[in-house]
Protein backbone atom coordinates (compact mmCIF):
# COMPACT_ATOMS: atom_id res chain seq x y z
CA UNK A 1 0.00 0.00 0.00
CA UNK A 2 1.02 3.66 -0.98
CA UNK A 3 2.32 5.70 2.09
CA UNK A 4 0.66 9.05 1.01
CA UNK A 5 -0.54 11.73 2.97
CA UNK A 6 -2.06 14.53 0.66
CA UNK A 7 -1.51 18.23 1.62
CA UNK A 8 -4.85 19.69 1.54
CA UNK A 9 -3.81 23.23 1.36
CA UNK A 10 -2.56 22.62 -1.91
CA UNK A 11 -6.09 23.24 -2.95
CA UNK A 12 -8.45 25.98 -2.60
CA UNK A 13 -11.53 23.41 -2.82
CA UNK A 14 -13.79 22.06 -0.10
CA UNK A 15 -11.79 19.32 1.90
CA UNK A 16 -13.25 16.49 -0.20
CA UNK A 17 -12.33 18.33 -3.54
CA UNK A 18 -8.91 18.92 -2.24
CA UNK A 19 -8.14 15.02 -1.49
CA UNK A 20 -8.97 14.50 -5.63
CA UNK A 21 -7.31 17.30 -6.52
CA UNK A 22 -4.41 16.39 -4.40
CA UNK A 23 -4.22 12.94 -6.15
CA UNK A 24 -4.87 14.49 -9.37
CA UNK A 25 -1.74 16.43 -8.90
CA UNK A 26 0.56 13.79 -7.35
CA UNK A 27 -0.24 12.05 -10.35
CA UNK A 28 1.22 14.39 -12.74
CA UNK A 29 4.45 14.42 -10.06
CA UNK A 30 4.85 10.86 -10.22
CA UNK A 31 4.54 10.67 -6.51
CA UNK A 32 1.91 8.60 -7.57
CA UNK A 33 1.39 5.80 -10.05
CA UNK A 34 -0.93 4.03 -11.90
CA UNK A 35 -1.52 0.31 -9.80
CA UNK A 36 -0.96 2.56 -6.33
CA UNK A 37 -3.42 1.73 -3.49
CA UNK A 38 -4.42 4.72 -1.30
CA UNK A 39 -5.18 4.31 2.19
CA UNK A 40 -8.19 3.07 3.50
CA UNK A 41 -10.63 5.67 4.07
CA UNK A 42 -10.65 5.12 7.94
CA UNK A 43 -7.04 5.58 8.21
CA UNK A 44 -6.83 8.69 5.67
CA UNK A 45 -9.21 10.01 7.98
CA UNK A 46 -7.29 9.91 11.15
CA UNK A 47 -4.32 11.07 9.88
CA UNK A 48 -5.58 14.03 8.58
CA UNK A 49 -7.88 14.50 11.21
CA UNK A 50 -10.91 14.72 9.92
CA UNK A 51 -14.27 13.18 9.55
CA UNK A 52 -14.51 9.56 7.50
CA UNK A 53 -17.21 10.90 5.56
CA UNK A 54 -15.07 13.80 3.55
CA UNK A 55 -12.55 11.32 2.56
CA UNK A 56 -15.14 8.94 1.63
CA UNK A 57 -16.15 11.81 -1.17
CA UNK A 58 -13.14 12.54 -1.58
CA UNK A 59 -12.57 9.53 -2.76
CA UNK A 60 -15.79 9.36 -4.68
CA UNK A 61 -14.99 12.24 -6.25
CA UNK A 62 -11.83 11.08 -7.55
CA UNK A 63 -13.35 7.71 -8.59
CA UNK A 64 -15.72 9.88 -11.03
CA UNK A 65 -12.68 12.14 -12.67
CA UNK A 66 -11.01 8.35 -13.27
CA UNK A 67 -8.75 8.86 -11.13
CA UNK A 68 -8.66 5.91 -9.16
CA UNK A 69 -10.95 2.40 -9.00
CA UNK A 70 -12.27 1.34 -5.66
CA UNK A 71 -12.56 -2.74 -4.77
CA UNK A 72 -14.20 -4.48 -2.12
CA UNK A 73 -12.44 -6.20 -0.02
CA UNK A 74 -9.07 -4.78 -2.05
CA UNK A 75 -8.60 -1.36 -1.26
CA UNK A 76 -8.84 2.34 -3.82
CA UNK A 77 -6.47 2.07 -6.33
CA UNK A 78 -4.85 4.60 -9.08
CA UNK A 79 -6.03 4.34 -11.66
CA UNK A 80 -4.73 7.92 -14.05
CA UNK A 81 -7.72 9.31 -14.89
CA UNK A 82 -7.84 12.27 -18.05
CA UNK A 83 -4.62 12.94 -18.74
CA UNK A 84 -3.00 9.42 -18.48
CA UNK A 85 -2.26 9.48 -22.42
CA UNK A 86 -0.21 12.88 -22.11
CA UNK A 87 1.49 11.34 -19.26
CA UNK A 88 2.50 7.99 -21.40
CA UNK A 89 0.17 5.85 -19.33
CA UNK A 90 -2.18 4.97 -22.57
CA UNK A 91 -0.96 4.80 -26.43
CA UNK A 92 -2.49 5.20 -29.44
CA UNK A 93 -0.34 2.70 -31.03
CA UNK A 94 -2.53 -0.24 -32.54
CA UNK A 95 -1.65 -3.51 -31.79
CA UNK A 96 1.05 -5.05 -34.05
CA UNK A 97 -0.61 -7.63 -36.68
CA UNK A 98 3.29 -9.12 -35.98
CA UNK A 99 3.03 -9.95 -32.80
CA UNK A 100 -0.92 -11.02 -32.47
CA UNK A 101 -0.83 -12.97 -34.93
CA UNK A 102 2.10 -15.55 -33.30
CA UNK A 103 0.41 -18.65 -31.56
CA UNK A 104 2.12 -22.13 -30.71
CA UNK A 105 -0.97 -24.40 -31.05
CA UNK A 106 0.55 -27.46 -29.62
CA UNK A 107 0.29 -26.04 -26.72
CA UNK A 108 -2.24 -26.51 -23.53
CA UNK A 109 -3.25 -22.61 -23.37
CA UNK A 110 -5.88 -20.67 -21.22
CA UNK A 111 -8.59 -18.91 -22.82
CA UNK A 112 -6.99 -15.43 -23.23
CA UNK A 113 -9.24 -12.40 -21.66
CA UNK A 114 -11.18 -10.08 -23.38
CA UNK A 115 -12.89 -8.17 -20.74
CA UNK A 116 -11.83 -4.34 -21.98
CA UNK A 117 -11.70 -3.55 -17.81
CA UNK A 118 -9.75 -6.39 -17.35
CA UNK A 119 -7.32 -6.00 -19.81
CA UNK A 120 -7.33 -1.67 -19.00
CA UNK A 121 -5.74 -3.37 -15.15
CA UNK A 122 -3.71 -5.53 -16.65
CA UNK A 123 -1.81 -2.40 -19.21
CA UNK A 124 -2.13 0.14 -16.15
CA UNK A 125 -0.05 -2.71 -13.73
CA UNK A 126 2.88 -2.93 -16.79
CA UNK A 127 2.64 1.25 -17.14
CA UNK A 128 2.82 1.07 -13.31
CA UNK A 129 6.41 -1.27 -13.61
CA UNK A 130 7.99 0.87 -16.10
CA UNK A 131 8.46 3.52 -13.85
CA UNK A 132 11.05 1.17 -12.43
CA UNK A 133 12.46 0.07 -16.28
CA UNK A 134 16.04 1.46 -15.63
CA UNK A 135 16.74 -0.66 -12.87
CA UNK A 136 14.54 -3.68 -14.17
CA UNK A 137 17.21 -3.85 -16.78
CA UNK A 138 19.62 -5.07 -14.68
CA UNK A 139 21.36 -8.56 -13.70
CA UNK A 140 19.80 -9.37 -10.50
CA UNK A 141 20.68 -12.32 -8.15
CA UNK A 142 18.86 -15.41 -9.21
CA UNK A 143 15.80 -16.37 -7.01
CA UNK A 144 13.78 -13.14 -6.88
CA UNK A 145 14.01 -9.96 -4.36
CA UNK A 146 12.60 -9.67 -0.92
CA UNK A 147 8.94 -8.38 -2.12
CA UNK A 148 9.01 -11.14 -4.89
CA UNK A 149 9.28 -13.62 -2.74
CA UNK A 150 6.78 -12.24 -0.48
CA UNK A 151 4.25 -11.98 -3.67
CA UNK A 152 4.56 -15.61 -4.47
CA UNK A 153 4.30 -16.77 -0.48
CA UNK A 154 1.48 -15.04 -0.69
CA UNK A 155 0.28 -16.65 -4.13
CA UNK A 156 1.65 -20.07 -3.00
CA UNK A 157 -0.60 -19.63 0.29
CA UNK A 158 -4.11 -20.11 -1.76
CA UNK A 159 -3.09 -23.66 -2.24
CA UNK A 160 -2.41 -24.20 1.22
CA UNK A 161 1.46 -23.83 1.24
CA UNK A 162 3.43 -21.70 3.88
CA UNK A 163 7.13 -22.67 3.23
CA UNK A 164 9.86 -19.64 4.24
CA UNK A 165 11.36 -17.70 1.85
CA UNK A 166 14.49 -19.69 1.91
CA UNK A 167 12.85 -22.12 0.28
CA UNK A 168 10.97 -20.45 -2.38
CA UNK A 169 12.28 -19.60 -5.62
CA UNK A 170 11.35 -17.62 -8.63
CA UNK A 171 12.49 -18.99 -11.88
CA UNK A 172 11.84 -18.51 -15.30
CA UNK A 173 9.80 -21.01 -15.84
CA UNK A 174 8.25 -24.59 -14.60
CA UNK A 175 9.94 -26.10 -17.82
CA UNK A 176 14.07 -25.11 -16.94
CA UNK A 177 13.18 -25.54 -13.16
CA UNK A 178 11.95 -29.35 -14.07
CA UNK A 179 15.09 -29.57 -16.30
CA UNK A 180 17.61 -28.14 -12.93
CA UNK A 181 15.59 -30.47 -10.55
CA UNK A 182 15.75 -33.37 -12.90
CA UNK A 183 19.53 -32.99 -13.50
CA UNK A 184 20.28 -32.61 -9.30
CA UNK A 185 17.94 -36.08 -8.79
CA UNK A 186 19.19 -38.52 -11.54
CA UNK A 187 22.09 -39.21 -13.35
CA UNK A 188 22.38 -40.38 -17.10
CA UNK A 189 20.61 -43.66 -17.47
CA UNK A 190 18.90 -43.68 -13.96
CA UNK A 191 15.12 -44.02 -13.89
CA UNK A 192 13.05 -41.72 -13.01
CA UNK A 193 8.35 -42.07 -13.29
CA UNK A 194 5.87 -40.76 -14.10
CA UNK A 195 2.42 -41.24 -15.25
CA UNK A 196 2.22 -43.51 -18.70
CA UNK A 197 0.11 -40.42 -20.22
CA UNK A 198 1.99 -37.41 -19.04
CA UNK A 199 3.36 -33.92 -19.91
CA UNK A 200 5.02 -34.02 -22.94
CA UNK A 201 7.67 -31.61 -21.62
CA UNK A 202 8.74 -34.06 -19.20
CA UNK A 203 9.52 -36.59 -21.90
CA UNK A 204 11.73 -33.95 -23.88
CA UNK A 205 13.49 -33.16 -20.16
CA UNK A 206 14.36 -36.91 -19.85
CA UNK A 207 15.65 -37.52 -23.49
CA UNK A 208 17.86 -34.31 -23.14
CA UNK A 209 19.30 -35.76 -19.82
CA UNK A 210 19.27 -38.93 -21.22
CA UNK A 211 17.29 -40.32 -18.55
CA UNK A 212 15.46 -43.82 -18.45
CA UNK A 213 11.67 -42.43 -17.91
CA UNK A 214 9.24 -45.04 -16.77
CA UNK A 215 5.42 -45.06 -16.86
CA UNK A 216 2.99 -46.06 -14.26
CA UNK A 217 -0.33 -47.25 -15.21
CA UNK A 218 -3.28 -44.97 -14.34
CA UNK A 219 -6.91 -45.46 -13.49
CA UNK A 220 -9.40 -42.69 -13.11
CA UNK A 221 -7.55 -41.36 -10.11
CA UNK A 222 -4.17 -41.17 -11.27
CA UNK A 223 -1.05 -43.47 -11.22
CA UNK A 224 -2.02 -46.68 -9.30
CA UNK A 225 -0.22 -46.65 -5.63
CA UNK A 226 0.63 -50.73 -6.15
CA UNK A 227 2.58 -50.25 -9.53
CA UNK A 228 4.07 -47.55 -8.02
CA UNK A 229 5.32 -49.40 -5.20
CA UNK A 230 6.14 -51.88 -7.41
CA UNK A 231 8.17 -50.04 -9.21
CA UNK A 232 9.87 -48.70 -6.47
CA UNK A 233 11.11 -52.28 -5.73
CA UNK A 234 12.25 -53.33 -9.48
CA UNK A 235 13.28 -50.48 -11.17
CA UNK A 236 15.16 -48.47 -7.90
CA UNK A 237 13.34 -44.51 -9.39
CA UNK A 238 15.37 -42.29 -8.71
CA UNK A 239 12.02 -39.77 -7.98
CA UNK A 240 8.74 -39.21 -9.33
CA UNK A 241 6.87 -37.26 -11.99
CA UNK A 242 3.30 -36.09 -11.13
CA UNK A 243 0.93 -33.35 -12.94
CA UNK A 244 -1.63 -34.01 -10.51
CA UNK A 245 -4.37 -31.33 -10.79
CA UNK A 246 -6.08 -31.24 -14.24
CA UNK A 247 -3.42 -33.21 -15.90
CA UNK A 248 -2.48 -32.54 -18.81
CA UNK A 249 -3.76 -34.28 -21.00
CA UNK A 250 -6.20 -36.27 -19.47
CA UNK A 251 -7.52 -33.51 -17.67
CA UNK A 252 -7.82 -35.99 -13.75
CA UNK A 253 -7.01 -34.59 -10.51
CA UNK A 254 -5.84 -37.22 -8.39
CA UNK A 255 -8.10 -37.22 -5.49
CA UNK A 256 -6.55 -36.27 -2.05
CA UNK A 257 -7.07 -40.24 -0.43
CA UNK A 258 -4.64 -41.27 -3.47
CA UNK A 259 -2.37 -38.40 -3.02
CA UNK A 260 -1.65 -39.55 0.55
CA UNK A 261 -1.34 -43.36 -0.54
CA UNK A 262 1.37 -41.97 -3.06
CA UNK A 263 2.59 -40.01 -0.23
CA UNK A 264 3.06 -43.12 1.31
CA UNK A 265 4.90 -45.08 -0.95
CA UNK A 266 7.34 -42.49 -1.86
CA UNK A 267 8.55 -42.42 1.38
CA UNK A 268 8.82 -45.69 2.24
CA UNK A 269 11.24 -46.06 -0.80
CA UNK A 270 12.49 -42.70 0.00
CA UNK A 271 11.95 -41.34 -3.56
CA UNK A 272 11.45 -37.24 -4.19
CA UNK A 273 8.28 -36.32 -5.53
CA UNK A 274 8.24 -33.93 -7.96
CA UNK A 275 4.96 -31.69 -8.08
CA UNK A 276 4.19 -29.81 -11.43
CA UNK A 277 1.20 -28.02 -9.95
CA UNK A 278 0.82 -25.89 -13.26
CA UNK A 279 -3.36 -25.95 -12.80
CA UNK A 280 -3.39 -26.49 -9.38
CA UNK A 281 -4.58 -22.53 -9.51
CA UNK A 282 -7.47 -23.28 -11.30
CA UNK A 283 -10.08 -24.84 -9.86
CA UNK A 284 -11.24 -23.05 -6.32
CA UNK A 285 -11.41 -26.51 -4.54
CA UNK A 286 -8.24 -29.00 -4.89
CA UNK A 287 -6.74 -31.11 -3.32
CA UNK A 288 -4.29 -30.49 -1.56
CA UNK A 289 -0.52 -30.90 -3.11
CA UNK A 290 1.22 -33.08 -2.32
CA UNK A 291 3.78 -30.58 -1.21
CA UNK A 292 1.61 -30.56 1.87
CA UNK A 293 1.86 -34.14 2.91
CA UNK A 294 5.05 -34.62 2.26
CA UNK A 295 7.17 -31.72 2.56
CA UNK A 296 10.70 -33.17 3.11
CA UNK A 297 10.06 -35.32 -0.33
CA UNK A 298 8.44 -32.44 -2.12
CA UNK A 299 10.05 -30.41 -4.79
CA UNK A 300 6.66 -28.12 -5.64
CA UNK A 301 6.55 -25.96 -8.83
CA UNK A 302 3.77 -23.52 -9.30
CA UNK A 303 3.85 -22.27 -12.85
CA UNK A 304 2.18 -18.83 -13.74
CA UNK A 305 1.57 -19.93 -17.28
CA UNK A 306 -1.75 -21.50 -17.26
CA UNK A 307 -3.04 -19.20 -14.49
CA UNK A 308 -1.59 -15.62 -15.43
CA UNK A 309 -0.04 -15.82 -18.79
CA UNK A 310 2.43 -17.93 -20.28
CA UNK A 311 4.27 -15.30 -22.01
CA UNK A 312 5.68 -14.12 -18.54
CA UNK A 313 7.92 -17.52 -17.97
CA UNK A 314 7.76 -17.66 -14.89
CA UNK A 315 7.31 -20.31 -11.93
CA UNK A 316 7.07 -20.23 -7.93
CA UNK A 317 9.55 -23.39 -6.54
CA UNK A 318 9.17 -24.58 -3.27
CA UNK A 319 12.60 -26.49 -2.54
CA UNK A 320 12.00 -29.75 0.14
CA UNK A 321 14.32 -27.77 2.24
CA UNK A 322 17.52 -25.22 2.71
CA UNK A 323 20.16 -28.01 2.20
CA UNK A 324 18.43 -28.80 -1.03
CA UNK A 325 18.15 -25.06 -1.89
CA UNK A 326 21.82 -24.82 -2.80
CA UNK A 327 22.74 -27.27 -5.83
CA UNK A 328 19.45 -25.99 -7.42
CA UNK A 329 19.68 -22.44 -7.40
CA UNK A 330 23.59 -23.25 -8.81
CA UNK A 331 21.96 -25.04 -11.31
CA UNK A 332 19.05 -22.76 -12.26
CA UNK A 333 21.93 -19.97 -12.27
CA UNK A 334 24.00 -21.97 -14.74
CA UNK A 335 20.95 -22.93 -16.90
CA UNK A 336 19.14 -19.12 -17.08
CA UNK A 337 20.74 -17.01 -14.77
CA UNK A 338 17.75 -15.53 -13.70
CA UNK A 339 14.13 -14.72 -14.01
CA UNK A 340 13.47 -11.84 -15.78
CA UNK A 341 13.19 -9.13 -13.54
CA UNK A 342 10.52 -7.24 -15.41
CA UNK A 343 8.20 -10.09 -15.99
CA UNK A 344 8.80 -10.89 -12.28
CA UNK A 345 8.08 -7.17 -11.38
CA UNK A 346 4.63 -7.34 -13.38
CA UNK A 347 3.54 -10.27 -12.02
CA UNK A 348 4.15 -9.31 -8.19
CA UNK A 349 2.37 -5.82 -9.41
CA UNK A 350 -0.44 -7.96 -10.52
CA UNK A 351 -0.46 -10.14 -7.51
CA UNK A 352 -0.37 -7.41 -4.85
CA UNK A 353 -3.31 -5.21 -6.41
CA UNK A 354 -5.54 -7.94 -7.40
CA UNK A 355 -5.00 -8.06 -10.88
CA UNK A 356 -3.61 -11.71 -10.75
CA UNK A 357 -6.87 -13.17 -8.87
CA UNK A 358 -9.17 -11.16 -11.57
CA UNK A 359 -7.22 -12.98 -14.50
CA UNK A 360 -7.61 -16.39 -12.51
CA UNK A 361 -11.85 -15.67 -12.45
CA UNK A 362 -11.78 -14.67 -15.90
CA UNK A 363 -10.27 -18.12 -16.58
CA UNK A 364 -12.17 -20.37 -14.96
CA UNK A 365 -15.40 -18.62 -15.49
CA UNK A 366 -13.97 -18.78 -19.43
CA UNK A 367 -12.78 -22.12 -19.26
CA UNK A 368 -16.01 -23.26 -17.73
CA UNK A 369 -18.32 -21.61 -20.73
CA UNK A 370 -16.29 -23.38 -23.54
CA UNK A 371 -16.69 -26.71 -21.40
CA UNK A 372 -20.33 -26.21 -21.82
CA UNK A 373 -19.78 -25.59 -25.62
CA UNK A 374 -18.29 -29.10 -25.81
CA UNK A 375 -20.95 -30.64 -23.93
CA UNK A 376 -23.74 -29.50 -25.92
CA UNK A 377 -22.15 -30.53 -29.05
CA UNK A 378 -20.03 -34.12 -28.44
CA UNK A 379 -22.11 -37.34 -27.17
CA UNK A 380 -21.40 -37.83 -23.28
CA UNK A 381 -19.03 -40.54 -22.99
CA UNK A 382 -17.26 -39.84 -25.61
CA UNK A 383 -14.14 -37.56 -24.44
CA UNK A 384 -13.04 -36.96 -21.06
CA UNK A 385 -12.97 -32.95 -19.59
CA UNK A 386 -12.86 -31.49 -16.50
CA UNK A 387 -15.93 -28.83 -16.54
CA UNK A 388 -13.04 -26.34 -15.85
CA UNK A 389 -9.97 -27.94 -17.81
CA UNK A 390 -8.69 -25.63 -21.02
CA UNK A 391 -8.70 -29.14 -22.98
CA UNK A 392 -10.33 -32.69 -23.78
CA UNK A 393 -9.21 -36.03 -24.63
CA UNK A 394 -10.89 -37.42 -27.05
CA UNK A 395 -10.73 -40.96 -27.96
CA UNK A 396 -10.83 -41.57 -31.32
CA UNK A 397 -13.03 -44.14 -33.22
CA UNK A 398 -15.00 -45.13 -36.38
CA UNK A 399 -12.35 -45.96 -38.12
CA UNK A 400 -10.37 -42.04 -37.43
CA UNK A 401 -6.86 -42.42 -36.90
CA UNK A 402 -5.24 -39.37 -35.05
CA UNK A 403 -3.36 -38.86 -38.06
CA UNK A 404 -6.34 -37.96 -39.86
CA UNK A 405 -8.00 -36.30 -37.32
CA UNK A 406 -5.55 -34.12 -37.06
CA UNK A 407 -4.86 -33.41 -40.53
CA UNK A 408 -8.89 -33.17 -40.86
CA UNK A 409 -9.04 -30.35 -37.69
CA UNK A 410 -5.52 -28.72 -39.08
CA UNK A 411 -7.56 -25.58 -40.48
CA UNK A 412 -9.98 -25.25 -37.68
CA UNK A 413 -8.57 -22.83 -35.37
CA UNK A 414 -8.02 -24.99 -32.44
CA UNK A 415 -4.74 -27.31 -31.06
CA UNK A 416 -5.10 -31.12 -31.58
CA UNK A 417 -2.29 -32.76 -30.45
CA UNK A 418 -1.45 -37.12 -31.15
CA UNK A 419 -1.31 -39.15 -27.91
CA UNK A 420 1.87 -40.10 -29.06
CA UNK A 421 3.69 -36.80 -27.77
CA UNK A 422 2.15 -38.02 -24.36
CA UNK A 423 2.71 -41.56 -23.87
CA UNK A 424 5.73 -42.43 -22.28
CA UNK A 425 5.50 -46.95 -22.35
CA UNK A 426 3.87 -49.13 -25.23
CA UNK A 427 2.08 -48.34 -28.27
CA UNK A 428 0.00 -44.61 -28.28
CA UNK A 429 -3.40 -44.92 -28.02
CA UNK A 430 -5.79 -43.82 -30.80
CA UNK A 431 -6.64 -40.38 -28.97
CA UNK A 432 -6.30 -36.64 -29.76
CA UNK A 433 -5.64 -33.65 -26.96
CA UNK A 434 -7.66 -30.71 -27.93
CA UNK A 435 -7.05 -27.37 -26.36
CA UNK A 436 -10.12 -25.24 -25.82
CA UNK A 437 -8.02 -22.21 -25.15
CA UNK A 438 -5.43 -19.42 -26.77
CA UNK A 439 -6.76 -16.76 -28.96
CA UNK A 440 -9.60 -18.47 -30.16
CA UNK A 441 -13.13 -16.88 -29.47
CA UNK A 442 -15.92 -18.81 -28.03
CA UNK A 443 -17.93 -18.04 -31.63
CA UNK A 444 -15.05 -19.21 -33.33
CA UNK A 445 -14.50 -22.38 -30.88
CA UNK A 446 -18.26 -23.14 -31.01
CA UNK A 447 -17.86 -23.60 -35.58
CA UNK A 448 -15.06 -25.96 -35.08
CA UNK A 449 -16.34 -27.98 -32.24
CA UNK A 450 -19.38 -28.59 -34.81
CA UNK A 451 -16.91 -29.42 -37.40
CA UNK A 452 -15.50 -31.94 -35.21
CA UNK A 453 -18.54 -32.87 -34.16
CA UNK A 454 -19.98 -33.64 -37.90
CA UNK A 455 -16.24 -35.80 -38.46
CA UNK A 456 -16.70 -37.98 -35.58
CA UNK A 457 -20.01 -38.85 -36.78
CA UNK A 458 -19.24 -40.24 -39.83
CA UNK A 459 -15.68 -41.75 -41.38
CA UNK A 460 -12.99 -40.11 -41.97
CA UNK A 461 -14.44 -40.80 -46.21
CA UNK A 462 -17.48 -39.33 -45.36
CA UNK A 463 -15.76 -36.65 -43.72
CA UNK A 464 -13.62 -35.89 -46.88
CA UNK A 465 -10.78 -36.89 -45.27
CA UNK A 466 -8.48 -38.23 -47.96
CA UNK A 467 -4.86 -38.14 -47.72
Amino acid sequence: MKTWTPDLTRSNGPRYMAIADVIEMDLRSGHLVVGDRLPPQRDLARQLEIDFTTVARGYLEAQKRGLVSSHVGRGTFVTGGADRERRGFVSDATPDPRRTSVVDFSMNMPPEPDDPDLIARMREGLSAVATNLVPLLRYQGFGGAGMDKEAAAAWLSRRGLVPSQERIFVTPGAHPALLSIFGMLAKPGETVLSENITYPGMRSIAAQLRLNLSGLPMDEEGIIPAAFAEACEMRKPKALYLNPTLQNPMTLTIPEKRREEICAVARKYHVPIVEDDAYGFIPQHAPPPLATMAPDLTWHIGGLAKCIGAGLRLAYVVAPDTKAAWPFVSAMRANSVMASPLSVALATRWIEDGTADSILRFIRAEAAARQELVADILPKGSYRGDPISFNIWLPLTGGWTRSTFGSHMRSSGIGVVASDAFTVDGPAPEAVRVCLGGPIRRDTLKGALEFMGHALENSPEMAGSFF
